[in-house]
């Protein structure tokens, strides 16, 4: 399989007549099925995340979108479809074979280790790099965030909701990964640090040419942010277009409500 370099608007979406351009797919998920004990919970998924692309992937709860990433990060084995990394076919590789190959993870919880410090954290995140390079790649990630530099002897335990998340982020970052999914990365956020972690640290991952899965539940924010996005509904993609053109997508908000409501999900008005 060869990855398309443009998406057409799809299911519906808003300017089907007129795709918008995309980089070629970095990683790609062909007509994807998964799920738990032979019932599958998502149906044909097909998604794409380029170099520098910021992809969201937005849904009510209950929608899919934890298995999907499961099946992404090979957690969750597929019951049909295939995955490819830089047109590698990854379908069947473990999670730590996927990791290796540069598939990076930050999950909604989980994200560090409590009782480490930054400093320690993050040289676990270098388990995969020869001993003698770790030191040279933390500065180099204390370079990328300043913030965490008079934080480094602290617990993780200790620090507040923002600059954990930004740990966690900065963890995974340490072996390099050209490919990272972000899971919720702003729940139990406050409103203007969620800002902060997508406009600040999300947006700059892009920027240094790494290809950027995001689900999150503040849609409105996200969208900001993303340069394509996909809306998962009841197991299947029910819109895909770029994230400007989503934001002004008028039935959003409807299809939202129409598979069983918003709660806990922050979605943009309806555009005037």
């Amino acid at each position: 399989m060869t990855p398309t370099s443009a998406e057409s608007a799809r299911d519906g979406s808003p300017d089907a007549a007129a795709p918008t351009p995309r980089v070629e797919g970095y990683l790609v998920a062909d007509a994807v099925t998964a799920g738990y004990h032979r019932l599958p919970i998502i149906h044909d998924v097909s998604v794409q995340v380029g170099r520098g692309e910021i992809v969201l992937v937005m849904g009510p709860n209950g929608a899919g979108k934890s298995t999907l990433v499961k099946a992404l990060v090979g957690q969750l084995p597929l019951m049909s479809g295939r995955l490819y990394l830089d047109t590698e076919e990854i379908s069947r590789l473990k999670d730590d074979a996927r990791a290796a190959r540069g598939v990076g993870y930050v999950p909604q919880s989980g994200d560090v280790f409590s009782t480490l410090t930054v400093n320690d954290n993050l040289e676990m995140g270098g388990y995969r790099l020869p001993a003698k390079s770790v030191k040279a790649r933390l500065d180099e990630i204390f370079d990328l965030f300043p913030m965490l530099v008079p934080l480094r002897r602290r617990r993780a335990g200790a620090l507040s909701g923002g600059e954990r998340k930004t740990l966690g982020i900065a963890r995974a970052l340490v072996p390099r990964p050209t490919l990272l999914i972000l899971d919720e990365p702003t729940s139990n956020l406050a409103p203007l640090v969620a800002k902060n972690v997508l406009e600040t640290v999300v947006s700059r991952l892009a920027h240094d040419s790494c290809a950027v899965l995001l689900i999150e539940q503040r849609v409105s924010l996200g969208l900001e942010v993303a340069t394509w996005g996909y809306v998962l509904v009841e197991g299947r993609v029910r819109r895909s277009a770029s994230g400007e053109q989503l934001g002004n997508t008028e039935d959003l908000v409807a299809l939202f409500l129409n598979a069983g409501g918003t709660d806990g999900v922050e979605v943009p008005p309806p555009a005037p």
